[in-house]
């Protein structure tokens, strides 16, 4: 167990230093694998093995031979992919879907067997052309024919379960950001719902001073007032900020409440020094304050204490609000109440099965608030 500082605060409503917003990431976007990065490379090396089989890679006419072979079938590839970019449903198992397909297949088979036999009429003198025995039937026979089906089959094949794969990634991650943007959501109407909540009572407090003449005090409430707006306003919910502006921000509420209270409220915070630097949850103990004090100083008529302990612990970091008051009814000791409630679902959301929040009657009298959360700091 660390050190500890025990002090007895009269809040003083000071500056409350903001949290340097994340720099945005600078440079060029990630590298995007794309269908051209592998098709080029395997139509090459088609080409350059062709070539060799046949003669050599050093050998012009094996060359030509080679990529008019394999670069028909890598033209035919990226067209298949790019149809499916532009029309998912056309890479489908589907009956019409493969119907289409296999007459695509038979006519640019056809295609490529009468275009290498142009290819080699063109380049190849008629002598040549004879002496290899070649003719329009050599091109147009039924098992070369085949094998460009299967060809056209093994590409469509491949394009349709990347296609599907990558549409599925594409799923999931839409789904994750909408749970993400629904959980942000709801997390900033929890916040708003308690805010408000404090505003309204802050101000009737106000009221209720001017009314009575306490104009000095009235001024002072609405300084702090002011100090909590400003730092509420500036903050993005939902988000985690250090411990120590944290309380910096509870001192102002705390501020306004001595002023309501007079000497009926005492406040002790035991802080471990070195659990300063701790992320907590934004607006965490303002709520918590505030149900001590409403439902346990606030029906004392003086000696009014809240105590708060914080302590760093194996990587936990504990932390216990503790009034002398006369407690709470059953059911807002169940968490039912607007600021227990709402510090649990927040708690929840930022530490799924990794926090514990518990509320409970010590036996010395009062009511008493425990959490224990992950440690963790900005720079982890």
């Amino acid at each position: 167990m660390g050190s500890f500082t025990t002090v007895l605060r009269e809040p003083t409503p000071g500056s409350v230093p903001q949290p340097s917003p994340m720099a945005s990431a600078t440079g060029t976007s990630p590298f995007r694998i794309r269908a051209w990065h592998i098709v080029l490379p395997a139509t090459l090396g088609l080409t350059l093995a062709t070539a060799a089989e046949c003669h050599s890679i050093t050998n012009l006419p094996s060359l030509r031979y080679g990529f008019v072979l394999s670069g028909w079938w890598g033209a035919i590839a990226l067209a298949v992919w790019r149809v499916g970019q532009i029309r998912p449903e056309s890479l489908r198992m589907k009956p019409t879907v493969l119907l289409r397909h296999s007459t695509a297949a038979a006519i640019l088979g056809i295609l490529h067997l009468l275009f290498m036999g142009l290819m080699d009429r063109l380049f190849l003198s008629p002598e040549r052309f004879n002496q290899l025995g070649l003719s329009w039937h050599h091109y147009l026979d039924l098992n070369r024919w085949g094998l460009e089906l299967l060809v056209y089959g093994f590409i469509f094949g491949i394009a349709t379960v990347v296609q599907l794969q990558l549409q599925a990634q594409r799923s999931t991650l839409q789904s994750l950001e909408l749970q993400r943007a629904l959980s942000a959501s709801q997390l900033h109407a929890l916040q708003m719902q308690v805010e408000p909540h404090f505003l309204f009572n802050t101000l009737n407090a106000i009221t209720t001073l001017v009314e009575e003449g306490h104009q000095r005090q009235a001024a002072e409430m609405l300084k702090h007032l002011n100090a909590i707006l400003k730092t509420t306003l500036k903050r993005s919910a939902p988000q985690k900020i250090p411990l120590a502006q944290e309380l910096d921000a509870v001192e102002n509420y705390l501020a306004i409440e001595q002023i309501r209270f007079a000497d009926r409220l005492k406040l002790q915070f035991r802080i471990d020094p070195s659990a300063l630097n701790a992320l907590v949850p934004s607006f965490l103990l303002q709520p918590l304050m505030e149900n001590a004090i409403r439902h346990g100083i606030g029906k004392l008529e003086d000696g009014g204490l809240i105590q708060t302990f914080v302590e760093k612990r194996n990587g936990t970091l504990f932390l216990r609000i503790q009034d002398n008051g006369p407690g709470t009814d059953a059911e807002a000791a169940q968490g039912h109440g607007i600021g227990l409630s709402n510090t649990a679902t927040r708690l929840a959301h930022f530490y799924p099965d990794r926090h514990s929040f518990d509320v409970a009657h010590p036996e010395s009298g009062g009511f008493q608030v425990r959490i224990a959360i992950p440690y963790e700091t900005a720079e982890a």
